[in-house]
């Protein structure tokens, strides 16, 4: 297994870091969007990856996928306003230590940057390392659209 780093490009929301911060590092404000649709894109973008059985709380969130079992996700630091770390665990193939780094840019408006450590298989790897990069990108694009209050 290697460490592969993806780091997504620096994206701008509209509101302090402390409402992005309070909003982001809570699974629950997550969870409804997550089951209003997310899910159903990711299949419909990698076919061969289906997501059921998802379900949160403030510090987690579990699912299952197709043919590997249970996994969950797992914030485990909270530097308020700055970072949130998560770490992965259960049947993934792929072990995931991910970052959402914040910084201010004035009272209404925060610089958002993703970076995901994976350690995975070279044939993982080779199947899944292009659209890691893609969906880093993606997924800060999406966090910039959340409903965040």
């Amino acid at each position: 297994m290697a460490l592969s780093k993806y780091t997504s490009e620096i994206k701008f929301i509209d509101h302090n870091e402390e409402i992005v911060f309070n909003y982001l590092s809570n699974f629950e404000h997550l969870s409804q969007y997550i089951n209003d649709g997310l899910l159903q894109k990711v299949s419909e973008k990698v076919p061969q990856i289906k997501i059921t059985n998802f379900e949160s709380d403030s510090d987690s969130c579990r699912f299952s996928i197709g043919g590997m079992g249970k996994s969950e996700i797992r914030i485990v630091n909270r530097d308020p306003f700055k970072t949130i770390k998560l770490e992965s665990s259960g049947s993934l193939p792929v072990e995931i230590t991910f970052w959402i780094q914040l910084l201010p840019v004035s009272e209404s408006q925060t610089k958002m940057k993703l970076t995901l450590h994976a350690e995975m298989g070279m044939m993982i790897k080779m199947m899944a390392g292009n659209k890691l990069e893609e969906g880093i990108n993606q997924l800060a694009e999406m966090l910039t659209k959340l409903p965040y209050r």
